[in-house]
């Protein structure tokens, strides 16, 4: 993978460039209320996401992989009570040889879909919970090759320019191939955002996830920085940021994230 993870590199610093660049010291009103909002994952906005992430050094000859992740998130009017936000994970994956005998690995995951079912109106506290279903489309050596479903939530809270909170769920396996490991999974996503006036962000974060069928955790603690900008009409949150794995058995020890989230106020 050598040259296109170079060139994947050069093209996240560049973008890394604009993104730490934050304009003017002040925004308006309806920007700064939309940088509050990307920092919920249950806003009542549409956004889709696109999440780069390139992680190294993975296994005996400390290969790189390249993740793409497709994150539309879409909210729906139940009731004049009750909103739905369907948030969806789709990722294409990159990786090199990690150890010998072991090709390189190209190829789209399975997808993530999770259902939340949240007041339309939050006095305070805010919270989401619902269904959380993993579709096994992924490609072989990507994919799980299992159909899982399983319970997810969110809680939160947004005083001022702080938003805390954390985002959890549980995958457990009912069907799929014979031949493939058992799924039972838990996530758990504590987060905290900082927002300037001038829709400046910066956030911290860990997506801690436990294989209970491999007795395995994977820990990476993210620190991101982002703004939003206007192109040409287009409202367009950039994020750039970097991660280090604080537990990772055979996984990656670093990493860089460049999101591109576009906004679709109503």
């Amino acid at each position: 993978m050598g040259h296109p993870v170079m060139k994947v590199m050069l093209f996240m610093a560049a973008c890394a460039a604009l993104a730490l660049h934050p304009g003017p010291a002040a925004a308006d009103s309806s920007d700064a209320e939309l940088a509050k909002k990307l920092s919920n994952p249950i806003a009542n906005l549409i956004s889709v996401p696109l999440q780069n992430n390139l992680d190294c050094c993975i296994g005996d000859r400390d290969a790189a992989k390249y993740t793409l992740n497709i994150q539309p998130v879409v909210p729906l009017s139940l009731t004049p009570d009750i909103n739905l936000i369907v948030r969806t994970i789709l990722p294409i994956v990159a990786e090199g040889s990690t150890r010998s005998g072991v090709g390189d690995r190209f190829g789209v995951g399975d997808i993530t879909q999770s259902f939340f079912f949240s007041p339309a109106k939050a006095n305070g506290l805010i919270w989401g919970v619902g269904p959380v279903f993993l579709w096994p489309i992924g490609a072989s050596g990507i994919g799980s090759d299992k159909w899982a479903a399983g319970p997810t939530l969110v809680v939160l809270r947004q005083s001022g320019p702080v938003t805390i909170g954390v985002l959890a769920n549980h995958l457990w396996s009912y069907a799929g191939a014979s031949h493939a490991d058992a799924v039972s999974a838990t996530f758990v996503q504590p987060f905290v955002t900082y927002t300037y006036p001038n829709t400046t962000t910066i956030s911290l974060n860990t997506e801690t996830s436990y294989d209970w069928t491999h007795r395995a955790w994977t820990v990476p603690i993210n620190v991101g920085i982002s703004h939003i900008y206007s192109f040409g009409g287009q409202k367009v949150q950039l994020q750039f940021g970097g991660r280090a794995f604080a537990v990772s058995p055979n996984g990656p020890d670093l990493g860089v994230r460049f999101v591109t989230t576009f906004l679709f106020p109503k």
